[in-house]
């Protein structure tokens, strides 16, 4: 299989469609906007029947999916901080690991098995032994929601029966395509933006705009496959590593979504009449 291997191992429920589908970024610390923009969803009567997530998309998109409100998402962050649920990983190909998160994936969700979610859920990981995505639906859960997480040289990758996977948004940093035949609607939420940014106050900033440019290609055409997007500016004011401004960020993807929700109005009624 080539890079766009767009398939995966879950095979597709071929029943009928879903309503609404959402599509979460990977976007490392500022993949916490996620719960502030769920929140203003949820706020709005606006929730999903099948989500799709990368990397921090995938987290956040996998405790929802299980049944978490967004609030208990944000109290999970703030008991638990991100950073300390990472410990080295010297000779395993990165610095850290990720397996602390597993932790958290087994404290919130009953069985390591993606039958076991309330909505259908679908993670991006990258193949690095073949070089292309897949799409992972249904078998065990856990490592591959790992897998998604493990940003390359950062996190060590994950092994699973004999494949080496790191971070989904390598080749797909918005998995829209991966739900785009089985709904109706589809949400995307981007949160590594990638329009004009003035300004650099730091190597940190420059390295993480560097990054969010070079995976920012595979995300234009998922882009244009969605029916609304929504992708808050004022993320770029966060480093990709930013983990203890968990509020400030959750907090900018909530106000921003508010903000989107007045513009399209119409949101609710669209999906309801599709």
């Amino acid at each position: 299989m080539g890079i766009f291997n767009w398939g995966g191992k879950g095979g597709e429920d071929k029943l009928q469609l879903k309503k609404l589908g959402l599509a979460l970024s990977g976007g490392s610390a500022r993949g916490l906007a996620h719960i502030g923009i769920l929140r203003a969803l949820e706020e709005a009567s606006i929730v999903p029947d099948i989500i799709s997530g990368t990397s921090m998309g995938a987290l956040v998109g996998v405790l929802y999916a299980a049944g978490l409100s967004p609030n208990q998402i944000k109290d999970t962050v703030n008991k638990e901080p991100l950073l300390k649920m990472v410990r080295p990983a010297w000779g395993q190909h990165g610095l850290f690991k990720v397996g602390e998160l597993r932790k958290v994936l087994e404290k919130h969700i009953p069985k390591d098995d993606f039958g076991s979610l309330k909505t259908p859920f679908y993670v991006a990981v990258s193949n690095i032994n073949k070089g292309h995505k897949e799409i992972i639906s249904e078998g065990s859960l856990f490592d591959y929601v790992l897998a998604s997480c493990a940003v390359p040289v950062i996190f060590a990758p994950m092994v699973i029966n004999g494949t080496t996977y790191i971070d989904g948004a390598l080749y797909d940093n918005l998995p829209a395509d991966a739900i785009r035949p089985l709904c109706k609607t589809l949400i995307g939420i981007h949160v590594n933006y990638i329009g004009e940014q003035k300004q650099f106050t730091s190597i940190i900033d420059v390295a993480g705009r560097t990054f969010s440019l070079s995976i920012g290609e595979n995300v234009r055409a998922a882009m244009e496959s969605c029916d609304y997007l929504i992708d808050p500016p004022a993320i770029t004011d966060f480093s990709l590593w930013d983990y203890d401004k968990a509020d400030a960020i959750i907090e900018t993807g909530y106000s921003f979504t508010k903000e989107w929700l007045e513009q399209h109005s119409s949101l609710l009624s669209d999906i309801s009449n599709r």
